[in-house]
């Protein structure tokens, strides 16, 4: 008897590693705890785990709350927990990901639209991890084409409500034609772009929002790339609603996250994100306690530009704004500019307010125009097209007009 046949035990095959193939008649000895019979886990909503009891829908299966008592975050007895998946969170130990992945489970149960209802899209990036971590439906799809499937999703189905995922790399560089036509279309969805003006996901390289100069990877002497503003361009897309908030804010971001939500049509909401990793402190002059006051601009519709604690404003001189202070006596806040959020003018004004160290950097709606969704629309179209000439049968459009027989 040779060696390799000493090792086999006698009378049966030899068990092999796992995922390298079955011995004829007997299932693979598992790893302990694995369970023979336990499928790998899925993302949220594309399939189920073996041996564990699929999601029931919001309320089946819990027992009823007695009158008076609290039922949940939200109206629905919903609560973050609901809305949380089952899958280890993969993100660099304190990135900013983390806070805006909190806030929107925070937010869910407000909303009050049940689970089975609400699909996140996402693209490539460190960002677009984002579904696995609803306990929603979802999909991850490819580099650049989130908003190509989620308009073709909401449209499908308008009863959907439908979030897009993405990051400055993703969306503004091969995502970028894709970004600029569901802006246009004002598709009725909510999108967070994270920027964290870095490609975080492949190490570090600039991405199309890193700043001049910028030392990466792929920029060892400095990026000679004018970066992109992505309210600004986003507005000259034509888009119908725009707003910037921070990760370091999470009550400012969820009431920027639920007025997009709100919105009919695109929301189009831009984060400044940390990437503690490869672009660590990129935000800080904006986001940290002890610059934040000088350093950013909170406005809303109808309230005067006032900034640093009530000290210092801001007010438009012709086309162009300029700091005031407050405190010297020679201006008052009835000097300063009262926002309109109306107005696609101020709006592309205050956006240009971008990295400008005489001036705050402004967060908040930027604008917001109502006009008819393209989704609502489509479906307008159709239903009136049904009811003129009746809903049709495939088989007929196929055999209309010129056909031949292939003999």
């Amino acid at each position: 008897m040779s060696d390799n046949d000493s090792n086999k035990p006698k009378g049966r095959k030899p068990t092999l590693p796992p995922g390298m193939g079955k011995p004829a008649g007997k299932k693979p000895t598992l790893p302990p705890g694995s369970g023979s019979a336990k499928k790998p886990t899925l993302p949220p909503g594309m399939g189920k785990p073996a041996g564990r009891k699929p999601s029931m829908p919001p309320g089946a299966g819990k027992p009823a709350m007695p009158p008076g008592m609290p039922s949940g975050d939200g109206a629905s007895g919903l609560t973050r927990a609901d809305f949380s998946s089952d899958q280890d969170v993969r993100w660099c130990p304190g990135c900013g990901d983390y806070a805006i992945l909190a806030t929107v489970q925070r937010l869910m149960p407000e909303l009050g639209v049940p689970r089975e209802n609400v699909v996140f899209i996402s693209g490539i990036g460190c960002s677009s991890r984002f579904p696995y971590y609803m306990n929603t439906y979802g999909m991850h799809s490819i580099h650049g084409r989130a908003p190509t499937i989620a308009t073709g999703l909401k449209t499908s189905r308008p009863d959907l409500d439908v979030w897009m995922i993405t990051g400055d790399g993703d969306s503004l560089s091969i995502g970028g034609n894709h970004i600029i036509h569901i802006m246009r279309r004002n598709v009725d969805l909510q999108i967070i772009m994270f920027n964290n003006q870095i490609y975080g996901l492949t190490k570090g390289q600039y991405s199309p929002t890193s700043e001049v100069g910028k030392v990466t990877k792929s920029t060892p002497f400095g990026s000679i790339d004018h970066p992109f503003n992505p309210i600004a361009l986003v507005l000259g897309a034509d888009s119908a609603f725009a707003a910037r908030t921070m990760d370091r804010d999470p009550k400012h971001m969820k009431d920027i996250l639920q007025q997009a939500h709100d919105f009919k049509g695109t929301g189009f909401v831009e984060v400044y994100q940390n990437c503690n990793i490869f672009n660590d402190g990129a935000f800080f002059d904006f986001t940290e306690k002890a610059t934040k006051s000088d350093r950013a601009v909170f406005f809303e519709h109808g309230k005067p530009l006032v900034y640093a604690g009530g000290n210092k404003g801001l007010r438009l001189e012709g086309f162009h704004l300029e700091s005031i202070d407050l405190e010297a006596g020679n201006w008052g806040v009835d000097d300063c500019l009262v926002y309109d959020e109306t107005s696609r003018e101020l709006a592309t004004i205050l956006a240009r307010v971008y990295w400008r160290d005489d001036l705050p950097q402004p967060f908040g709606v930027f604008y917001r125009e109502d006009r008819p969704s393209y989704d609502a629309q489509v479906n307008e179209q159709v239903q009136s097209v049904i009811e003129k000439r009746g809903k049709g049968s495939l088989a007929d459009l196929l055999a209309e007009g010129d056909t031949w027989v292939v003999e």
